[in-house]
Parts: structure tokens; sequence; C-alpha cells
């Protein structure tokens, strides 16, 4: 694969593999039909995921252990050609094995008896229909496909007797993907309409064609794809294996897709033209979001530079004076914007006129690479099964009832246009959506149902009415910045890799960089002075594992003819050369690149083909030696530890992008590594509350406090989403002598959010402590942690315990790590600075978290900051 993929995305493909195997397996032994699905929010990559399983089910693949199937043919199906089309060029940008003669839209003619083994082949529904050239308006009504079919013109045969033949052919499987599985199905699926759709002809077969082998769904919500298997009739012949499903929290954390959508709704106390004054905002947004992403990319010194796209959304009977009007308005305030900046995407597929303006019609899925396009026109179609990750503003002529909509075209600009978060940045992070026939309580609404579709990712709370940007607080001084550089953070671990290849994917990082010259060469080098001496020092176990690599043993079972005894024989063979190729692969499984590298460090001297037949045996069998895996693993990791320390100045100097290489070597682990916290640049922050119910006459504004690191001109940073007892800490913490500043940390896994990893169960997760305060103490600024902790959530104890662990590695570096819960009108504190509370929160017997609180571990916030010892306070 060309793109490294995020965490959850390889565990769902490892996932994918192993029912796709499983699958061809049990229909081949029980010739039952079988069914699976991947189900994923917006945003999360599925067609990325889908590339890389597919690209294994080929060519197979060595770290997830996964062999090809060489009889794998892959259908895959959508409602609607363009959306094939991304596709297909999705799988050729993501995976650097397929060619273009692998992935094949079927066009007539199509004249093929089966399909082919390896390739992918496209298909939607129209060109199933009794219309189509593929199919010659073949409609069968008999028992079998085959009888007095004409085939269509300039075609040996019909599309579906293509397909019936790619079943029976004992040498092929053929997987059929339904992509966005709930659509495709259609109206004609009613119980009641007695007629079969296309694509149930495909699942459960028809007329002679049997069920296509293996169904594996894609979707963003299981249900929708379960929903339309029963309503396909397809479940009661047909086997459902396990559901694959990606955690929307997972893929909000990843940075694949925007933090923050901004809604921007017309003040109630204005009164005029909402449309014209809030394309006008629109614009300056396009405009500013422009200078920021080329301001970001200069100071990146990156050639890769994002071009925003503004989105205007009209109704399906468009008012064209009033878009031509805002096109007007969006030229005024757009300098330059010219004709062939403006393009269409409605279902008429024609060049449009909008006021004086010849609006031309463009594929959808071509918008986000044709960055000449600045401004995109567009109805409600385009929300399916496309998404412009440019897209950056949405001004949309929805009158207020059509929530829907809009809810779905912003689901499809939530993707981040670089793929990751932008450190520190919110604005680079988020979306605007201006709604000029919207007020605040249905914009409200708005938010409700981004903030709980399934289809959308987990957004908690990143969804912002009219936010305001912050930016560093010039109150706070510098000695306090140098205290929050300093602070420790912790990356997430992700499936761990082999110690070897980690440390070589760092060394090629810092000769890429120009950081470590010749670090592949010491790398190498090192790995070769270990391997070495293993040999010398376990020649025992090293001649074994030689023997066991060079000897085949075979079972040979004699039956006679007449009796029911059968005889066993064992035989051992020598291995030839092909064995010992394939064999060396386990090699590059446990030391990755530098195998390669020791076979030639043996061959130095000697490169014939029995030398190179003999480094490949040894390579083999240390890499079977479990001592000698333990040893390569330790020394690797050690040098990487020296390296991420030593040239870690060097690495932060880095711009964001190959930084992000760094953080993901380093999260190749089992285990949390040390991160280095970003300062925050700029964030969008909600000054004004939401309305809680019904309709909101005045505006209400949060209370503000001073000393943020982030703050309006005024030096000031609302208390916006706080309950009263977080904010009654904020006032309290504030309220200590030699306070110099705070930091509500972001509830997000970014580089300017102070992250602390904990195990739960099987799976890493990341807390994020609510606040960082900073106090004068002995004539130093040290940061402390305070935490409101609800202790009625069930995760209550295992974050604790988390925070516990993080007080014993990194509690030097703060004055104060505690974790506070409410309890009536008091709060209750628990210090983890306090070796015995950390003892306590690790192994105490607690039947919930508030028996913990409330134990003699706890104390009374009030008392222990009004009591706090000296050195915390003003002397």
């Amino acid at each position: 694969m060309k793109f490294e993929l995020r965490p959850y995305q390889e565990s769902a493909v490892d996932l994918i593999l192993l029912e796709l195997e499983l699958a061809r397996l049990n229909y081949q032994r029980t010739g039952v039909p079988q069914a699976m699905s991947l189900t994923a929010p917006t945003g999360a990559g599925k067609t990325v995921m889908a590339a890389a399983a597919i690209e294994a089910l080929f060519w197979g693949n060595d770290d997830l252990e996964f062999t090809a199937d060489p009889t794998a043919v892959v259908l895959w199906f959508s409602d609607n050609p363009s959306l094939n089309q991304q596709t297909k060029m999705r799988l050729m940008e993501a995976s650097e094995k397929f060619v273009y003669s692998e992935l094949v839209t079927i066009e007539p003619p199509f004249s093929q008896r089966t399909l082919e083994a390896g390739k992918v082949y496209f298909l939607n529904v129209q060109k199933l229909s009794k219309s189509s050239k593929l199919t010659r308006g073949h409609e069968a009504t008999s028992s079998t496909l085959f009888d007095d079919v004409a085939a269509p013109d300039l075609q040996g045969w019909t599309i579906w007797q293509t397909i019936a033949n790619t079943i029976a052919d004992p040498n092929l499987t053929l997987y059929l993907v339904l992509d966005e599985a709930h659509r495709g199905f259609g109206e004609e699926m009613k119980p009641d309409s007695g007629k079969a759709t296309i694509v149930r002809k495909l699942v459960g077969g028809y007329a002679g064609i049997p069920p296509i082998p293996v169904v594996w769904g894609i979707s963003a919500t299981p249900e929708h794809f379960h929903a339309a298997m029963r309503s396909a009739d397809a479940l009661s012949n047909r086997r459902m294996l396990a559901q694959i499903s990606v955690d929307p929290s997972d893929v909000r954390d990843s940075g694949l897709i925007k933090d923050i959508i901004a809604l921007t709704v017309p003040d109630r106390d204005e009164s005029g033209n909402y449309d014209t004054a809030l394309v006008k905002v629109a614009a300056q947004r396009l405009r500013e979001s422009t200078e920021r992403w080329a301001a970001y990319a200069n100071s990146q010194k990156s050639a890769t530079r994002v071009v925003p796209l503004l989105v205007l959304q009209a109704r399906n009977n468009p008012d064209r004076d009033r878009i031509g009007a805002a096109l007007d308005t969006i030229r005024t305030e757009f300098p330059g914007l010219g004709s062939n900046s403006v393009r269409n995407v409605f279902g008429e597929h024609q060049t449009e006129q909008f006021g004086s303006w010849d609006v031309r019609y463009i594929q959808p899925q071509m918008v986000q690479d044709d960055t000449q396009v600045r401004v995109l026109i567009a109805k409600d179609a385009i929300s399916n099964g496309w998404d412009c990750p440019r897209a950056e503003v949405l001004v949309s002529f929805r009158a207020a009832q059509d929530k829907t909509y809009i809810t779905q075209m912003l689901g499809r600009m939530v993707r981040s246009p670089l793929a990751r978060r932008i450190p520190g940045n919110d604005r680079l992070n988020a979306v605007e959506c201006l709604l000029p026939f919207f007020d605040l309580t249905t914009a409200k609404q708005v938010v409700d149902y981004l903030t709980h579709d399934a289809e959308m990712p987990e957004r908690k709370g990143s969804v912002q009415i009219d936010p305001r940007d912050t930016h560093p607080n010039e109150d706070v001084d510098d000695d306090v910045w140098a205290c929050w550089d300093s602070l420790p953070t912790q990356i997430m671990p992700r499936r761990g890799v082999r110690p070897a290849k980690r440390l070589m994917l760092l060394a090629q990082a810092l000769e890429f960089d120009g950081i470590l010259p010749d670090a592949m060469g010491l790398a190498q080098d090192l790995i070769n002075r270990t391997l070495d001496a293993e040999l010398v020092l376990r020649p025992a176990l090293a001649d074994a594992a030689i023997g066991d690599v060079l000897e085949v043993r075979l079972k040979e079972i004699i039956g006679k003819v007449g009796t029911k005894k059968l005889r066993y024989n064992d035989i051992v063979t020598i291995a030839d050369q092909r064995a010992i190729r394939s064999m060396f692969t386990d090699a590059k499984r446990a030391f990755g690149e530098t195998a390669n590298g020791y076979r030639d460090h043996l061959t130095l001297f000697d490169d014939d083909d029995d030398a190179i037949m003999t480094a490949m045996v040894k390579t083999t069998a240390l890499a079977n030696v479990t001592e000698v895996n333990e040893t390569v693993a330790r020394e690797a990791n050690n040098l990487l530890r020296t390296w991420f320390g030593q040239y870690r100045n060097a690495i932060s100097n880095l711009n964001d992008e190959r930084r992000a290489v760094y953080q993901d070597i380093q999260a190749m682990t089992t285990e949390p590594q040390l991160g280095q916290l970003d300062r925050p640049k700029s964030r969008l922050v909600e000054f004004q509350l939401p309305a809680e119910s019904g309709s909101l006459d005045v505006p209400v504004y949060a209370p503000t406090e001073p000393l943020h690191l982030m703050s309006d001109s005024k030096g000031r940073y609302p208390l916006t989403g706080l309950n009263e007892w977080e904010r009654e800490i904020v006032e309290a913490e504030l309220g200590r002598p030699r306070a110099r500043a705070w930091y509500r940390n972001p509830s997000r896994p970014s580089s300017d959010s102070l992250t602390i990893a904990y195990q739960d169960g099987d799976r890493w997760r990341s807390m994020h402590p609510d606040f960082v305060f900073f106090h004068d103490v002995y004539g130093g600024i040290k940061a402390s942690i305070v935490d409101p902790h609800r202790h009625d959530l069930p995760d209550a104890m295992v974050k604790l315990r988390a925070l516990a662990d993080y007080a014993e590695r990194y509690g030097d570096h703060y004055d104060r790590i505690e974790s506070v819960s409410k309890f009536g009108h008091s709060m209750r504190v628990l210090d983890m600075k306090n070796p015995e509370v950390r003892e306590a929160t690790r192994y105490g017997n607690w039947e919930d978290a508030e028996a913990f609180y409330r134990s003699d571990y706890g104390e009374l916030y009030e008392k222990v900051w009004l009591t706090a010892p000296v050195n915390s306070l003003e002397t």
C-alpha cells in the first residue's frame, strides 16, 4: 500500500481478510453462499481499507500473514457510475500493485465467457437493466437463464451469462462488493412488490444464475446493510459471518476528519437579506481559508497546497436569480473569480444559467483534483458517495425543514484535506457552514443530529454555532510556555511492529531528512553484528534451526485395498531452492529488510548461488530461534531509544508532515511512547451558549476568565461547555495565590492536547485531563493537572488508574496531579502524587469510584486548596 494505514484501519483489514478466507472455505466445503459486512462512519477510509484487503487477496500480505487467493475475482457494484469511477481512481491511488488493466469498468461490448482472476470489475445497476446493451433487454422468465437467449451485439455472452459462468468455474471465486450497501435495493424491494431488483438478483440468484458465493457489504451502519439483505431475502439461504465495525471514536482520533463543524446563522436581532449577508461572509471565509492554507504551506516549506472550495447548496427547484446574485457577491469579495472557477453538479449534467452566469457541469469525482474550481453549485445528489476534502465552506439555500440534506452534505465535507490534523490550528481543522434560512434553535437541531447520527464520526461537542477565533494570550509569560513545552504527553500505541523493521523505518526517515546521513547503514550494521554474535554464542540452537530449514518433513499415508488399516510413513527430504526462498519470508517477517541486508553481508566475498542459498538458510534459521529474536529486538529497541532521544530537537524542527512520520514510527509498539506537546496556535471557541429548548430571543454568553493560554483580543476565554462544578474548579484554581495561567485541554489526541494512554481490556484508549493550571512555586513555574471526573461513569476507575500510572511515571514534572468529583454541594479530590493513593487506586477492592472518593484516601477539595502547603502559596 502507498498509504500507511491507521491502526484501526489495519485491524479492520486483518479482520476482513480472515472473514473473506473463512467465507471462501465455507462456500467450497458446503456450497452455502456467505456474506460479511464492513461498517464504518463517514471519513473512516472505507475505500482505503477495501483497497488494502483486495491487494492482499490478490498478492498476499506478509505482515498480516495472509496468503493470496489465486482464484479471487472481485465484482465491485454500486448504484452510481461516477461513484465507481471515483473508487477506481482511489484504488489506483492507494495501492502500488494495481495496474490499470486490472481495474476494469464493464462497458459494452464486453465479450468474456468468465471474469478473470486477479482483477476488480466495476459494474453499476444501470448496466444490468433490461435496456442495457450488456443484457440486450433480456428479462428471464423461465427456469434457466440460457433458454433461447440471443447474445448482445459484438458479445458472445450476456453479462448475466458471464457472471453465471464465473460462479460455475471451480477455479474462480467471485467476491461481490456492495459499495454503500444500504442503497441500491430500492423501492422494488418492498415485500408486496413481487419484483426483485437487480441487486437482489445478484445476491440471491434468479432464473438459472446461482447466488454469488461471497457478498461483502460496505456501509456506514450495520443496520442498513442487514435490513437490505433481509429485504432481499438474502439471509434465508446465506450464512452471515461476523460484522466488522470501526469505532467512530477511532476515526475522530485519527485526524482523518475535521475536528470542528462551525455553523453560522443570522442573529435574531438582525433583519434584512440574510442570504446576501452570509454569502458575503462565506466569500470572506473562502479568501481567509485560501490565505491560511498558503501561509501554512509556506511555513512548512511544502509543495502541497490546499486550494479551498466553497459549496453553494441550492434547493431542488433553485431560484436562479438568487444564486446568480450570490455569485456576484462572491466575486466582489473574492476578486479574480471567473466563469472557469464556478461549476455545477446538478443531475441534469448540463450548463446552467444563474443570473448573468453560465455555469458548466463537472463530474463530482473530478472536483477534488480540479483546483481551478473554487465555487461549486450543488443540490442534494452530490451528498451520495462523493467527498471533497478541500471543500471548506458551505452556504446552504435550503430551508430550515431541510436539515437532513444539509447534514448529508456536511457528511461529505468533513474529511481533512491532508488526511491528518493540523497541529494547534482549529481553523485549518474546521469546516464552515453558513445557513441563511435557519434560526439558532433549528441550527441546534442540526448540531444534535450531527453529534448523534450513527453515520457520522463521534464528534463530542465539536459542532459549534458562531465560534470565534482565539490566539495565544499575550498576558501569558514566556516562562509559562516553557513549562508547557516540557510537559510529557503520550503517543498511543498501534499494532506492534517488529523492532528491526521499526529501526529501519526510523533510519530511512533520518536519512531522508538529512538528520543522520548514514542511518540505514548504521542500523544494518547493528543487526549484522548482533546476528553474527548469535551464530557464535548459540551454535547448538543455530545448527538445529539450520537443520529444520534444510529438512522438509512429509507424512505418507498408505492404504491397502480390501482392508481398513492405514500405514503412516515419515519422509524427510532436502529443501530445494524454491522451498528455501519461500521459507526466507519468515526471516523478512522477523527482521524486515535487514534480512536481505544480512543475507548480503554473509555473501559479501562469495555471491554464487550456493553461497546465497546458504546465507538465506542461516538467516531463516536465526529468525526461527526465539532467543535470537529477543536479542535482536532488545538491541534494536536500544538504538531506537537512543536515536529518538538524541535527535529529538532536530525532529521537532521539521515540518508537520515529516514530524507525523516520526510519530507514526514511535507509535508502532505495543506500549505508549513519550511524545512532545505542541503549542496551540489558533482555537475556535463558542462564546455564546446554545439554546436549550424553544426559541432564544436574546443571546446568552458564557462567563469568561483571564490567563488562559488562548484568548480573544481582550485576553479572555469563555467557560462554554463547562458545567457548574467545573467552573467552580477554574475559579478556585485561579483564586490560588500566584496563579499564572490555565489551559482547557482538548478532548482529542492532537499534538496540542495533553494525552494519557490507558488500556481498557485489550484496547488502548486515550484520556485527556480537562485542566492544566500553572502557578509560581518556589520562584519557578510548575504545572498541575486538575481533572474533574464523574464518579458514576462505567470507566471511572479505569481512568483513575490511568492517571495514577501517569503520575507514577511523570509526577516529577508537576506540582499536583488531582482527580476531582462532585458529591452534592461539595467536591472530593484524590491526590495522585501521593504514593498511598496510587497504590489504593491500582489494587484497592473498590465497589465503584464513588466509594474510593468517599474513603479516607479522598479529601474535600475546598479544604485541600485552602490549606495547601507553603510551597504552593505566596510566602
